[in-house]
């Protein structure tokens, strides 16, 4: 072994020390987490338009907020437990599991109005109408709701990735097909191992270790990977933003992290342009990690919807 090649070891070594470190930490937090929120208890399931249950959480008391999770989340693996918690003194907050996830059943043919149903039976559940947050993938299906005339009073959206491809990513086409036919072989590993590295730039080595090192985590991932396609329907979706961007005109924030990459924080711009009633807001020090930012949501989304009061302008 030569000297560069003992000290290219040497770095990898460290690397993959940091890796571990920071895959036990992750742990830790979330550990702590569930000992500090306690679990989620499911309230009920409501029926969908086409007969599917969904199992939904209600927590707290006032105007009624519905929470709509993005990819891999569900009640039990997201940041809906952590959202709910943040603003239960405040609303009377709607935590459900998306068709295929959780406790919610999963008919077939899958179908983006189907989960449009889906929210507007939680919505009923609720009441007349509801606030409601959306985060990522769950951003823009909550669009879809609203532009399909569900009683949502208004809207935040954190980092809707419509056309929110990252440099040195795959096109969005091509990531998808690569995803429904890993889906359709029944290899769900290979499809959320995709997903997580290709498309969102987690690094290989990390997406590697996470079935060992984050097992109970990695356990949920994989029992909703195979709805990574409904997802991807709904991003490759652009109506919202275009020709049905008229009928979305309920007050909306589009929030976005400041720390995020410079081409999630642009789809953010794009979206509150696009659309007739929206803000666009960045949050400092904050991410794409939805649960990490609950602390500095909280107060924004609770100006916004009970005052009405508007960010300023960035």
């Amino acid at each position: 072994m030569t000297a560069g090649t003992s000290h290219c070891s040497k770095r990898w070594l460290f690397i993959a020390m940091g890796l571990v470190t920071a895959v036990a930490a992750l742990v830790a937090a979330a550990t702590r987490k569930g000992e500090t929120v306690g679990s989620m208890t499911t309230t009920g399931t409501v029926k969908s338009k086409d007969g599917t249950p969904i199992a939904f959480t209600k927590l707290g008391r006032g105007p009624a907020l519905i929470l709509v999770d993005g990819a891999l989340c569900f009640r039990e693996n997201g940041p809906s437990r952590d959202i709910a918690t943040a603003l239960a003194s405040d609303f009377t907050v709607y935590a459900y599991d998306r068709r295929g996830r959780g406790e919610s059943g999963d008919t077939k043919p899958y179908a983006i109005d189907r989960e449009i149903e889906d929210l507007k039976a939680v919505i009923r559940q609720a009441g007349d109408s509801a606030f409601v947050f959306g985060s990522s993938s769950g951003a823009v299906l909550a669009m879809q709701g609203v532009a399909a005339g569900l009683p949502i009073r208004s809207l935040v959206l954190y980092e809707p990735p419509l056309d929110a491809v990252r440099p040195g990513g795959p096109p969005f086409g091509e990531a998808r097909r690569a995803v429904d036919s890993l889906v359709a072989a029944g290899d769900s590993a290979g499809a959320a191992c995709y997903f997580l590295a290709a498309m969102l730039g987690t690094p290989r080595v990390l997406v590697m270790l996470m079935p060992v090192l984050m097992r109970r985590t990695w356990t949920k991932v994989m029992s909703v990977a195979h709805t990574l396609p409904y997802d991807l329907a709904i991003l490759g979706d652009h109506s919202v933003v275009n020709l049905r961007a008229i009928d979305i005109r309920v007050p909306t924030l589009v929030i976005g992290g400041a720390k995020s990459p410079a081409f999630i924080r642009q789809a953010v711009e794009r979206v509150a342009r696009d659309l007739p009633n929206a803000r666009a807001l960045l949050l400092p020090g904050q991410s794409h990690d939805v649960s990490g930012a609950a602390e500095a949501l909280a107060p924004v989304l609770r100006d916004f919807y009970t005052l009405g009061r508007e960010p300023p302008a960035h």
